[in-house]
């Protein structure tokens, strides 16, 4: 390889590297404040189901992602009451919960829903 060509591939690798780098600067600050917005979802959503007495999940994770679930279901197409009566038949939890859950999920993750609820316009 010539000097010419070797000078030239040094150079290319180095603004290869300086891209990440600086990529990586400038992303980062942004995964940050994603995560951190997902935690304080997710602590809002675990909150809201035990002030009401809700612990019929199998643990925290569980219930964010049904809470989650019901967002990818209302997204679909399908309505508050049809989510509702999925989370009767696939968990332990009373009708009435179910509800709340389904709500509680449209408050911490699926703002948009909220005009899908009854009282709500």
């Amino acid at each position: 390889m010539s000097t010419i060509a070797s000078s030239m591939a040094v150079i290319a690798f180095r603004a290869t590297r300086l891209l990440v780098v600086v990529a990586a600067l400038l992303l980062g600050p942004l995964e940050a404040a994603a995560a951190a917005h997902a935690d304080t979802n997710d602590d809002k959503f675990l909150s809201i189901l035990k002030k009401e007495g809700i612990t019929d999940h199998v643990s925290p994770a569980h219930a964010i992602e049904a809470g989650h679930t019901v967002c990818q279901k209302l997204d679909g197409g399908a309505t508050p009451t049809q989510v509702a009566s999925d989370v009767v038949n696939s968990s332990t939890m009373p009708a009435y919960h179910s509800g709340y859950f389904v709500g509680a999920s449209i408050d911490a993750y699926c703002p948009q829903h909220k005009s899908k609820i009854s009282g709500n316009s």
